[in-house]
């Protein structure tokens, strides 16, 4: 027999986003009902930032081997033990579960049904036996890889982010379709690993970022082995005597790859299939589910946060969406998201970290009044220290020192980003980053010194002379 549970909050799906909700709220009085049909911790922890940032982490030990001769240590090539390197990933994702477990949450007092969840009416939803009915509904279901209509991709095995870390042994020569930030960071910690890999991109490798600063990353990929193949089209698809094959077209010519996996890494869909969305009053469309300023949908009980709400797919976005809904939905406040000065790190090495406009994003909608800074991370005594000086940061400059964005390529660009962060955030202008005391010697002091650059013109410039020479007549 069905059974009917009534809730203040009822959210859909215990990845980052939905989980936070879930923990914020019942920490505040609310009676909270969390539905999650399969793994708790969703695509961050098990198919998503957890596991590639574990591979990434190993890439990074072997390639440490190779290129010890820098420091006067013998280079070696390392043995890779490609289970263990699974085993590795495995106990990273064990070891931060418990946070995201269902016995955490129902000790924070949620009721936790595991089960798919459909809507049955606008404001009520069906979990296997269970009927929830609740004032207001968070659907947090994230996304997916989204498969490319490529022929014949339907009919051979491939990979994607949620069954490669899964690999009992590493492949052969791995196929990666799609250059955006997974599949270039997946490309090279394979690669560092000891694969075959060939990157397969329709226009350019990381193309989404500001080339002047992803160009670091893109030497490195070919120097560490990567074969990019960019501005290309894929044909088609299908089985080569045990292998897959790739047919490729550029410029008019054709050509197939041969390898052993493909890992597609081509984009991602937004979960909105089976949710019965259309009973509930929700408008959607594949690319997720539309939402006003504060996350409400068609349905103004019912919010939508982190991918599945069609905008910046980040875990940090769905974390940052979760309170605005919290304040919302809890609190009665207006609370408005705002995606202006959302970052974003590429986990490649060197890494590569964004936030606020590009060079190209500013100067189309503001002309000549930018002005641009740059400061290479040669000239950073750290960078020098750990033979690490392939870098640049990259800070966009508007009116009386208006900060409108930062760029960083270069090692460690996603910890030297926050300052970045909180100075858009707080309209802090370049004077306040050019003013702060940097803790020498770190790789922080790129900031300090490519803010002091704006004002190198004046500082050093005939007319700051004249005034010094003259002020020294005075004694």
């Amino acid at each position: 027999m069905s059974q009917t549970l009534n809730a203040d909050l009822c959210i859909i799906g215990g990845g980052s986003g939905g989980l936070s909700v879930a923990a914020g709220a019942a920490q505040m009085g609310a009676e909270v009902v969390l539905i999650e049909k399969a793994k708790m911790g969703g695509d961050c922890l098990n198919y998503g930032c957890v596991p590639s940032k574990s591979i990434i982490a190993a890439g990074h030990a072997a390639d440490a081997m190779r290129r010890g001769g820098r420091f006067g240590i013998k280079s070696m090539e390392p043995e890779v033990d490609f289970p263990a390197v699974r085993d590795h990933i495995r106990s990273v994702i064990a070891a931060i579960e418990p946070h995201d477990s269902v016995e955490r949450f129902e000790g924070l007092g949620v009721k936790v049904l595991k089960d798919a969840a459909v809507f049955t009416g606008p404001r009520e939803v069906k979990a296997g036996d269970i009927n929830v009915r609740a004032k207001r509904f968070v659907i947090a279901t994230g996304s997916s890889a989204a498969v490319p209509p490529i022929p014949g991709i339907q009919d051979v095995p491939f990979l994607t982010n949620e069954t490669v870390f899964e690999l009992a042994e590493r492949p052969e020569h791995l196929i990666v379709i799609g250059g955006g930030p997974i599949g270039s960071e997946l490309a090279q910690a394979h690669r560092r690993l000891g694969a075959r890999v060939t990157l397969l991109e329709m226009f350019r490798v990381l193309g989404k970022d500001d080339p002047e600063v992803t160009e670091f990353a893109r030497k490195r990929l070919s120097e560490d082995g990567v074969t990019i193949r960019e501005g290309i089209k894929i044909a088609s698809v299908s089985a080569a005597g045990g292998h897959v094959a790739v047919e490729i077209e550029e410029e008019g010519q054709k050509e197939t790859v041969t390898g052993s996996h493909i890992l597609v890494a081509a984009g991602r869909s937004a979960n909105v299939e089976g949710l019965g969305l259309e009973a509930a009053g929700v408008t959607y469309s594949p690319k997720g589910i539309d939402v006003d300023a504060r996350l409400r949908t068609s349905n103004k009980r019912i919010f939508a946060i982190g991918d599945v709400a069609g905008g910046l797919q980040f875990t940090h976005v769905a974390g940052y969406h979760a309170g605005i809904v919290i304040r919302n939905a809890l609190f009665r406040l207006p609370a408005k998201a705002s995606h202006d000065f959302v970052p974003w790190v590429t986990f490649t090495d060197p890494e590569i970290a964004h936030v606020g406009l590009t060079e190209a994003q500013a100067r189309e909608s503001l002309g000549d009044d930018v002005k641009v800074l740059r400061w290479s991370f040669e000239e950073n005594d750290r960078a020098q220290a750990e033979r690490e000086t392939e870098g640049l940061i990259k800070v966009v400059v508007g009116k009386r020192g208006k900060i409108l964005g930062a760029s960083i390529g270069g090692p460690r660009a996603g910890e030297l980003l926050q300052p970045w962060v909180l100075a858009l955030s707080q309209g802090l202008k370049i004077g306040a980053m050019a003013n702060a005391i940097a803790p020498y010697p770190t790789l922080s002091e790129v900031g300090k010194r490519v803010a002091g650059s704006y004002y190198t013109d004046a500082l050093f410039g005939e007319r700051t002379r004249k005034i010094v020479r003259f002020l020294l007549k005075f004694g």
